[in-house]
């Protein structure tokens, strides 16, 4: 990569993105060190976290004797396969050895494709995907994409993209499979909770225009801002939202981040700053070697204790969102309520391998306030509630009608 983007889209899928697909959770950097020659001989690498002696003679065994027997099973079935493929083929079996599916070593090829897709290749169905419970899952359906309108839902677990096994693919080769060109169609075999058999669903790709957000004002004098995701203008939309809340002079607010999967992490921490006195943490990047960085709100804090708020959030509900829903619920500014949360709380570097090849690598997890890391299950809701669906399609909000419920007790 050129250039060095510091937080650049969070998120939490878990390293994520929407199957145009839209990212989360990374932050982008340039770091090369040393020569990225193969090396002529091995020696023992040191580690601060360990002093285990690494014999490598295995490896070179097993490369020796490859170069000298193996023959494709067939004349076409293999193509020729460079000594330098073969480096390629044995760093991502390093890195699978991880068993983190959002740390992963982009060949040429991919990291090709990778960097046209966070430069905005909005092209394909609009939702995002994660790895959850080693399954391929929907983080959320993107608002009025080709996904959403053809029946996905948050939680779906994807078994099959077109005939493909979903299992056999990982998250990367998942989502080149599941993006593609204006106007195609691919089919996703799905399986969902409630339903006795996997369900298929023809989705056919078109340009992905994300929305921010939305409000709305209640005739019990409730407002609304219903928020989609952290996008680089999601905090001046906030901003615009609030003061129109303020200007109704209401007291009592609904912030919806169902079905939002995150984004930029400076947008989650500048809306959470409108809610929260300077300073007051709202959530920390743990290094797992004892390093910490804790982010703290920029202390807008507007309101004052007559504001009434409650947050509702969903499994679709990720990343950033997670962030400022723990944040504003940790700090009891609002109620949470709807259903638990995605659990995407780890932060991934890309690091540039050669001009070529790049490294995508979790480097940190996420802790709320209270120091709940994220990842290990998402937030609970204060008030646990699930929506009735039938057919796929919503038929009573139940979470917005216990929502309204609340606040109009306060």
């Amino acid at each position: 990569m050129k250039t060095f983007l510091k937080n650049l889209l969070l998120g939490a899928l878990s390293f994520c993105f929407i199957a145009v697909l839209f990212g989360g959770g990374y932050f982008v950097g340039k770091r090369v060190d040393g020569d990225s020659s193969i090396p002529t001989n091995i020696i023992n690498p040191s580690s601060d976290r360990t002093e285990e002696k690494i014999d490598f003679s295995a490896f070179w065994k097993v490369w020796n004797i490859v170069n000298e027997k193996f023959v494709p099973t067939t004349a076409t079935s293999s193509k020729f396969v460079s000594d330098q493929e073969k480096v390629y083929g044995a760093i991502s079996g390093l890195v699978e050895s991880l068993n983190d599916p959002y740390t992963v070593f982009l060949p040429p090829d991919d990291n090709e494709k990778f960097e046209s897709n966070i430069q905005g290749n909005f092209q394909g169905v609009g939702m995002e995907v994660g790895i959850q419970d080693d399954v391929l899952t929907v983080i959320s359906p993107i608002k009025k994409t080709p996904a959403e309108k053809a029946g996905v839902k948050a939680g779906d677990r994807i078994l099959k993209i077109d005939d493909v096994s979903a299992q056999s693919l990982s998250l990367d080769d998942a989502i080149d499979k599941i993006r593609g060109p204006i106007g195609t169609t691919v089919k996703l075999t799905i399986d969902r909770d409630g339903l006795a058999e996997p369900i298929k669903i023809s989705i056919v790709r078109d340009v992905i225009n994300i929305p921010t957000l939305e409000t709305k004002k209640l005739d019990n004098g409730i407002f609304v801002i219903s928020l989609y995701n952290f996008s680089a203008n999601s905090s001046n939309d906030f901003r615009n939202a609030l003061r129109e809340f303020i200007v109704s002079k209401k007291s009592k607010l609904i912030l919806d981040l169902r079905g939002n999967p995150g984004g930029f992490l400076e947008s989650s921490i500048d809306i959470a700053s409108w809610f929260l006195p300077a300073g007051k943490m709202v959530v920390k990047e743990d290094f797992g070697n004892g390093e910490e960085k804790v982010f703290r709100s920029k202390g807008y804090n507007v309101f004052n204790d007559n504001l009434k708020m409650v947050v509702l959030v969903d499994k679709g509900s990720a990343s950033a969102s997670e962030i400022l829903a723990g944040a504003l619920q940790q700090h009891d500014v609002a109620t949470l309520i709807g259903e638990n949360t995605f659990g995407k709380g780890s932060v991934q570097e890309l690091i540039e391998i050669t001009p070529d090849t790049s490294l995508k690598v979790t480097i940190a997890r996420w802790l709320t306030p209270n120091g709940t890391s994220i990842s290990l299950g998402g937030l609970t809701p204060d008030f646990v509630i699930e929506n009735e669906y039938k057919d796929g399609k919503l038929v009573e909000d139940k979470q917005m009608e216990e929502a309204v419920k609340k606040l109009l007790e306060k």
